[in-house]
């Protein structure tokens, strides 16, 4: 990949549209683009001028067109970058691409805008990858998410922890360096302090990914109970339309029926499982296995009950197969007559609803999104891990620091603990780009769209 060519895409999303946007960037941008316009007027960076793709054989007019001009160093890669906004037909703007490369430009690889835009020093790697989740963001938390780490909030809240790691290797250093000048070399317990110091807030990083990974990958959740308990009723309202077939007949759901919805902001997808009780036929056999692996996989389970009946066989079942589990209790049908179930177990968390006029739904979201950590205030926490590869990187530069700390305890000369505090500051470089390989760069990057 050659840097320093002028590449072109089509940036907005494939498919027929209103609008779509051809994006040309590279020191050559504005000559390639200049042949294929007549524009009312001359470019001038910064302002969107409307104008005319022509056929530059014929000179004919093939669409109108606003253009706009983005000059070095304040556009996105930092290159020159010409953007034509035609309308979205695909052969309109294939033919913007293909007289773009018969003008010198190169075809863009995926993500190679973006790319450029952090070999430029324009953003970091964790905004680069911002840019990515932003894109494929399902709900507006989401978005709200990754704008946010777009902003840098992960480079912010990395950067002091890197700085008082710095400084600690500079004083190790010095002291190692410039013994023969009587450079104060810092005591063992004050070495523990610093490495302390650094350790803690790295913990708390650490932490935010059980939410954080939740926020960019969704979790599942599986409802699961012996029939005629309600269960497609439940997944009916949580859902908020008919999307499972619900009759008075136990037994009516055979296979397992999904659904992803938006709760607080973060994808769940639904999982409406079949009663699991002793099976009649081979289908419902079949069904019930398949709701056991269900609610093997699921990030979290609802367990549900009827609350106008004894605790059954079946439930009793179920609620020991899921102890250890992340579970909820909903004890359903509250709004018949009959005894109320009580208190199961003091470790589950029980919700009482009514699938049938409603109540208890919003009790039950809140609950839902408590468990995955929606209301511990994490959500009002601006940096916190969403990537797997951040998570390692952290988890690596934290076994480092426990590395450092051993050495001090065991009086090994400053040289080694040095050796172990830059195997820390090393993957906190990988998170923001400062010392990332090239097939690092490459594999990110890779799962970009063209034109991003």
């Amino acid at each position: 990949m050659n840097l320093d060519d002028t590449i072109v895409a089509i940036a907005t999303a494939p498919g027929r549209g209103g609008l779509g946007v051809v994006r040309i960037a590279g020191s050559d941008a504005r000559k390639i683009a200049a042949p294929m316009l007549r524009l009312s007027r001359n470019l001038e960076a910064g302002h969107a001028i409307f104008g005319e793709l022509i056929d530059g054989a014929s000179a004919s007019r093939i669409d109108e067109v606003v253009v706009t001009y983005f000059a070095k160093p304040h556009s996105y890669t930092t290159d020159d970058i010409v953007e034509i906004s035609a309308h979205g037909s695909p052969v309109v703007l294939r033919q913007i691409v293909e007289t773009a490369i018969e003008s010198g430009a190169r075809l863009a690889e995926p993500g190679e805008f973006t790319m450029r835009a952090f070999l430029n020093g324009r953003i970091d790697l964790t905004q680069a990858e911002a840019v990515r989740d932003l894109i494929d963001s399902q709900t507006l938390y989401q978005a709200k998410v990754a704008a946010q780490q777009l902003e840098g909030a992960l480079s912010k809240r990395i950067q002091p922890i890197k700085q008082k790691l710095v400084e600690l290797i500079a004083v190790l250093e010095a002291g190692i360096d410039f013994a023969e000048d009587d450079v104060s070399v810092l005591s063992a317990d004050q070495i523990v302090g610093r490495v302390a110091e650094i350790e803690e807030p790295l913990q708390q990083l650490a932490g935010s990914f059980a939410y954080g990974k939740v926020v960019h990958e969704g979790l599942t959740l599986a409802i699961v109970g012996r029939p005629n308990v309600g269960k497609s009723s439940l997944f009916n309202c949580l859902v908020e339309h008919e999307r499972a077939i619900v009759t008075a007949t136990p037994g009516t759901t055979r296979d397992l029926v999904s659904e992803t919805v938006s709760i607080g902001g973060i994808p769940v997808r639904l999982v409406d499982t079949a009663g699991i009780r002793k099976a009649l036929d081979e289908a419902e056999s079949i069904g019930i296995r398949k709701s056991m692996e269900a609610l093997a996989d699921a990030d979290l389970v609802l367990v549900v009950l009827d609350s106008s009946q004894q605790v059954a066989e079946e439930d009793g079942e179920l609620l020991r197969q899921i102890e250890g589990r992340s579970a909820i209790a909903v004890l359903n049908k509250i709004d018949l007559d009959g005894s109320q179930l009580h208190d199961l177990s003091s470790k589950l968390v029980s919700v009482r609803t009514s699938a049938t006029n409603g109540k208890g739904i919003p009790e039950l979201r809140a609950e839902i999104l408590r468990h995955v950590g929606g209301e511990n205030g994490m959500q009002r926490e601006s940096g916190f891990l969403t990537s797997v590869r951040h998570r390692n990187l952290v988890n690596d530069s934290i076994t480092a620091l426990a590395s450092a700390e051993a050495a001090v305890d065991e009086r090994v000369p400053h040289e080694m603990i040095l050796m172990d505090l830059y195997n820390c500051l090393r993957p906190l470089d990988e998170i923001t780009g400062a010392t990332t390989t090239d097939d690092i760069l490459n594999l990110i990057f890779s799962t970009f769209c063209i034109g991003k």
